[in-house]
């Protein structure tokens, strides 16, 4: 599977403008973060203060690793104007080589959309970075920001009480984690043909299922943290413990070393003890079904036990109803995922396209199924999510007949 064209994919004003918005969010979540940790410590809350601290912390070193990692492995003319010799290495030690990336990343970005006949080395190079960024954002996210969140629900559900400040943090930070996942999918997407492409539709349901699946979950682990905040941190262990075996046995292969690799399993499992994350090429319906099927047993279980040891209902009266209301929302994000995989995936939509236009059947079966860009990959491309798209689009030619019969056999990521 190769590359299609003479470069890389374009990059476009919508891309710069959404690495502005990446990266003045993520200035004012640090803010908002260290903020909040001061009104903590100013109320007497140190362990709550602490606690914000620590995950920002953890969160920023992991994501300085993988950074680091990827400029280490980078060949050394794709940047040549990188800096050289300890300041590279000082501002990942100074946790500022992810917002040096962001900086960057939006002064070349500029510079392309600022000329019409930018040089193709530079437009590659600003979708090299925008596709790292991506991924760095998704790490940062599930390592900080969802952590962060079901911390700030279990203080509500505390407390019982919640200023407004902490519900629109909640609004904005759900909304944030549904959109990293969207947005990390769309770059993978770009690698490949256009008419694989996300369109507005494709993208609102693939957003709004990852929101409906991924908000219920964050209530529970709330929920079970409030009535027993000793013991979340043993059943975070456990499921961690074993969703990084479940990384392991698929044999993923992303970074370069293979010591590092554990890095990413260890980020990987932590983003599937709250949402499902593919991790390895072929037919993933069955992985994904019992990986759903766990989570809500699990869930279910954690809120059931909590709702048993917690306080009369009638001092919590809002809990049912909202559990209620969790529920169906994780039903219902299901059964938007499986409409998007029956009817909305662009494969499917490519599919009645060519269909439409009298495309040879055995001729249209014969090229992968993917639509990955024919041709050798530029040495601008980027490799790491070039490959790992690679894994997540690979599917069979009986899963595309499948498809062609409406029948989903493949979910990739």
């Amino acid at each position: 599977m190769a590359w299609s064209g003479p470069g890389p994919p374009r990059y476009r004003r919508q891309e710069l403008l959404f690495a502005l918005l990446g990266t003045a969010a993520f200035v004012a979540d640090l803010g908002a973060d260290l903020w909040l940790a001061a009104s903590y410590a100013r109320a007497g809350q140190r362990l709550w203060a602490a606690l914000v601290l620590l995950l920002l912390g953890l969160s920023s070193l992991a994501v300085q690793g993988f950074s680091w990692a990827w400029y280490r492995a980078d060949p050394a003319d794709l940047e040549p104007d990188l800096p050289r010799g300890g300041c590279l290495a000082a501002l990942h030690l100074l946790q500022l080589g992810y917002l040096y990336r962001c900086f960057r990343a939006l002064r070349v970005g500029w510079r392309v959309c600022r000329e019409e006949n930018a040089p193709e080395e530079e437009r590659g190079l600003a979708v090299f970075l925008s596709h790292d960024i991506s991924m760095l954002r998704l790490f940062e996210t599930f390592l900080e920001s969802t952590p962060q969140l079901t911390l700030v629900l279990t203080i509500i559900l505390h407390t019982n009480k919640a200023e407004p400040f902490q519900g629109l943090g909640i609004c904005t930070a759900s909304l944030c984690v549904a959109w990293s996942l969207l947005d990390y999918h769309q770059s993978l997407r770009s690698f490949l043909v256009d008419k694989h492409t996300l369109g507005p539709l494709s993208s609102a349901i693939y957003f709004l299922w990852n929101f409906f699946l991924v908000c219920p979950r964050i209530l529970a682990v709330a929920l079970f943290a409030t009535i027993f905040p000793c013991y979340v941190a043993l059943h975070f262990l456990a499921v961690w413990a074993a969703m990084l075996l479940w990384a392991w046995l698929q044999g993923t292969t992303f970074m370069e070393c293979p010591r590092r690799e554990w890095l990413y399993r260890a980020t990987v499992a932590v983003i599937l003890y709250f949402c499902w994350f593919n991790v390895a090429e072929g037919q993933t319906l069955y992985r994904s079904v019992i990986y759903h099927g766990f989570i809500l047993v699990d869930s279910v279980l954690l809120a059931g036990s909590s709702l048993w040891y917690s306080a009369p209902l009638r001092e919590r009266s809002y809990l049912l109803p909202v559990l209620s209301t969790a529920l169906l929302c994780y039903v219902l994000g299901l059964l938007l995922r499986l409409a998007y995989y029956q009817w909305f995936h662009p494969s499917l939509q490519a599919q009645r396209r060519e269909a439409c236009d009298e495309v040879d059947a055995a001729e249209g079966l014969a090229e992968d199924a993917s639509g990955f860009r024919a041709g050798p990959a530029p040495a601008c491309v980027n490799r790491r999510m070039y490959h790992l798209a690679q894994k997540h689009f690979s599917v069979s030619l009986q899963a595309r007949q499948n498809w062609g019969n409406g029948v989903m056999e493949n979910t990739p990521v």
